[in-house]
């Protein structure tokens, strides 16, 4: 019974190139769709840190701005990839090299770089 309510309190979704996981310890979890490696998913304590994430992006964004907040590597690109992927987040990729997205509708988005630059 305990694995039943384990599972109830844990939210899997498919993406075409991601996934996102809400775990029951309130964590969430984007990872490259179908990958098992810990190099290909990244753990947030939340989704508002998630979101917390997208907000402080400028209103374009690539990879080297996802870096400035401390994500290395190939996550850089996934989490980007995620954004334009999940119906939380208002944008689109709008550039494939580099990998870029565009915030939809957001007044208050800068074009400057990402808050603590």
């Amino acid at each position: 019974m305990a694995d039943a309510i384990g599972d109830a309190m844990t939210e899997h979704r498919e993406f075409v190139h991601t996934s996102g996981e809400h775990r029951e310890d309130g964590s969430y979890v984007v990872a490259r769709r179908g990958a098992t490696s810990s190099g290909n998913r990244k753990v947030f304590d939340s989704f508002a840190r998630l979101e917390r994430l997208y907000e402080r992006l400028p209103q374009r964004a690539t990879a080297e701005k996802v870096g400035r907040t401390g994500i290395t590597g190939s996550r850089r690109h996934m989490l980007l990839r995620h954004f334009a992927e999940h119906p939380a987040f208002d944008c689109e990729v709008v550039g494939r090299n580099p990998l870029t997205v565009e915030k939809r509708n957001h007044p208050d988005a800068t074009t400057e770089g990402a808050a603590g630059d």
